[in-house]
């Protein structure tokens, strides 16, 4: 146990990451020492920062929890904090089931922490974070909260509605970071394309961008999560505009038959959803689309699910995550409708999307062979550089792996000839 150490685990989104980050850096700032998601706990004192989303994010949040309360009845930590979405929803019910914690905090008082340990919030690290991913990028959340209702979704549960962050302040962080050596930028929010409804009723994420974009040093910006519904065109012109805006967009869609999306409480029909894919792709020569998309939703009939089949032979992502229905307390779908897919049907139909995106990824792989790309370096494993083209997001995305006889620096961008692919990353040397 090593006074003076704190030991953060995140479960769970990119958002609850940027929550960590945040503390961290507080707590450094008065004088601690933190790491984050060690494979060895060795702090006296550990901070959760849990997941509420889905049920095996819960899960999976409760066993982590308990894991550490073990730790300290054995005398391996001192302190035990939990933070984040699921403490943000059942406060009082961990409070009564695992009374070993010290505290509970939920997703927006955390900073309370800091109190509660005898410490104050330093005003000069405003805008500061402790990076956890590489140097050279990191995310940028604009906004909490969703005043979307889609049926199946707990997040506004969680964390209520939108509330968009004040522009200048996100501006402030990104010279902050630029200034500490971030390039590159991966923007989200729980709805990217909401920001600024709020404040004046109007869209202003392609100002917001256009704002970022200019501020020297921002190498690439990459825009996460946005919505179909009131999809705000502008942004298509500011890809155009701006090189340093990646040409690549992730919107989650969910599904396409009409009967599902009305069930959903999307706000958007299949007619609108192909015409608005048909416009980026029309607007943006190029962009690369990530969708996500959900099998097993009650009500899903095979015909439902052969058109969503159909949909993604049409649409042809470059990238693609899916998932299976899961009933979470509290929502629309829950309160009114029957589960009734049953769960080997739903497996089934998860395995046949991804094997068919599989198919359509490998395709679109193996056509960049002899393609040239710019390329930024992330990291070396063993013979490879590890690197990603504008057209790839951390962690959830082909990468490029680079074969080279010189020393590469990691957070540089190098130009890079495709030599050969597989079914998800390609192979590349420098030019």
């Amino acid at each position: 146990m090593r006074k003076g150490q704190i030991d953060f685990i995140t479960m769970g989104c990119s958002k609850n990451l940027v929550d960590s980050e945040i503390l961290m850096r507080q707590f450094e700032a008065n004088g601690y020492h933190c790491t984050h998601d060690s494979e060895k706990i060795e702090g006296e004192i550990v901070v959760i920062n849990t997941c509420g989303f889905i049920e095996d994010a819960k899960q999976e949040s409760i066993d982590t929890i308990l894991e550490l309360v073990k730790a300290k009845e054995e005398g391996r930590i001192r302190k035990l904090f939990v933070m984040g979405c699921l403490s943000q929803r059942y406060q009082k019910e961990l409070e009564e089931e695992i009374p070993q914690v010290d505290k509970y905090y939920g997703k927006f008082n955390y900073r309370q922490l800091l109190t509660d340990l005898g410490k104050s919030e330093v005003a000069t690290c405003s805008g500061q974070r402790h990076l956890t991913t590489p140097s050279h990028y990191a995310y940028l959340k604009i906004s909490e909260g969703c005043d979307r209702r889609c049926a199946y979704c707990a997040i506004p549960l969680i964390t209520g509605r939108h509330v968009s962050r004040p522009e200048e302040d996100i501006l402030q962080e990104v010279r902050t970071l630029v200034a500490e050596g971030v390039k590159e930028f991966q923007i989200i929010a729980q709805e990217l394309t909401y920001y600024g409804v709020d404040i004046d009723g109007k869209q202003h994420i392609a100002d917001l961008i256009r704002k970022m974009s200019d501020i020297e040093g921002v190498e690439w910006i990459r825009l996460h999560y946005a919505y179909p519904n009131k999809f705000p065109k502008e942004l298509l012109t500011v890809m155009n505009e701006r090189k340093n805006v990646c040409k690549y967009l992730d919107i989650a869609l969910q599904h396409i038959s009409d009967n599902m999306l009305s069930r959903m409480h999307r706000n958007v029909t299949k007619s609108e959803t192909m015409d608005l894919i048909s416009e980026i792709r029309k607007s943006v020569p190029g962009i690369y689309l990530r969708t996500t998309l959900m099998v097993g939703f009650p009500g899903e009939t095979e015909k439902d699910f052969q058109e969503l089949m159909d949909f993604v032979r049409w649409a042809r992502f470059e990238r693609m995550g899916a998932f299976a229905y899961s009933e979470e307390e509290g929502t629309y779908s829950a309160l009114h409708y029957k589960d009734d897919v049953p769960s080997d049907v739903k497996q089934q139909r998860l395995d046949a999307l991804m094997a068919l995106q599989q198919d359509i990824s490998a395709e679109m792989e193996a056509e960049k062979i002899g393609s040239s790309v710019r390329v930024i370096v992330d990291r070396k494993e063993q013979d490879y550089y590890i690197g990603r083209s504008e057209f790839s997001s951390p962690e959830v995305d082909p990468e490029i792996l680079i074969k080279s006889d010189e020393n590469l620096k990691i957070g540089s961008f190098y130009n890079v000839r495709i030599t050969d692919s597989s079914e998800f990353d390609l192979y590349g040397e420098v030019i």
